[in-house]
């Protein structure tokens, strides 16, 4: 089984202490993720400063609108070279070839790395009553695969998962294709840290299903000893890979 890399999510608005836990935790983990809300409260330079940390950043903006505005901003952040940038895979398979061509362009054109772009399927806080709340017929997984082949067409460097359908994924798309998995709750942990997620899993049964790497926030930056808590779910990881 290949590596499994993990991201500390530090999806705050403050400053200060998102800098300190990229600090904390660079030791512990593979990467970190930065959100919506830290980017708009902070913007690039606030990103920079993460950067600083020394670690691969994950920069998660679940961009979604027509495809020459998502091109656009996908141009604008590759200067800040993060490792992964997130689209919305619903966006549609126009939308999403012109992020990944704006990116290599931009990319090319600055003499950086390109983002790896992954295709948000269905978020890990909606199950099945509420996607079909949204006219969406089917279950949850069966959606999650119809978006992920668009994302594999367009040719995005993978998906952003729930753990539930880590497997069928990997089945269906190989090992090249990026699987990256929020929704990850330690072992032994209380049906209350699911918190707002709906679909979630343990590191080490994502693992085992094949995620290339998974995104875990409160269960880290909420812990009594964050470093602590990061270097436990990293060896729950080693363990199973």
């Amino acid at each position: 089984m290949p590596n499994v890399s993990l991201y500390c999510a530090l999806d705050a608005r403050d400053r200060p202490e998102v800098e300190r836990l990229a600090s904390l935790l660079a030791p512990a983990v593979d990467g970190l993720k930065l959100g919506l809300e830290y980017f708009c409260a902070h913007g690039p330079a606030g990103i920079a400063a993460v950067g600083a940390a020394g670690k691969p950043l994950f920069l998660d903006l679940k961009l979604h609108d027509i495809p020459n505005t998502v091109a656009g901003a996908v141009r604008s952040v590759v200067a800040l070279a993060p490792h992964y940038l997130t689209i919305h895979a619903g966006g549609g398979l126009a939308m999403m070839r012109a992020a990944r061509e704006a990116g290599e362009e931009e990319a090319a054109r600055l003499g950086v790395a390109p983002p790896g772009l992954l295709g948000v399927t269905v978020l890990t806080s909606l199950d099945d009553a509420a996607l079909a709340h949204q006219g969406i017929a089917g279950p949850a997984g069966a959606q999650v695969l119809r978006l992920a082949a668009l994302a594999h067409e367009a040719g995005l460097a993978g998906v952003i998962a729930s753990p539930q359908e880590v497997a069928a994924l990997r089945a269906e798309h190989g090992q090249n294709f990026a699987i990256v998995v929020p929704g990850i709750r330690p072992a032994g942990g209380s049906g209350s840290d699911r918190a707002d997620q709906a679909r979630v899993a343990t590191p080490a049964d994502a693992a085992r299903a094949g995620a290339t790497a998974l995104v875990v926030g409160r269960p880290i930056t909420q812990a009594p000893d964050p470093l602590a808590a990061a270097r436990a779910i990293a060896g729950e990881i080693a363990a199973a890979c």
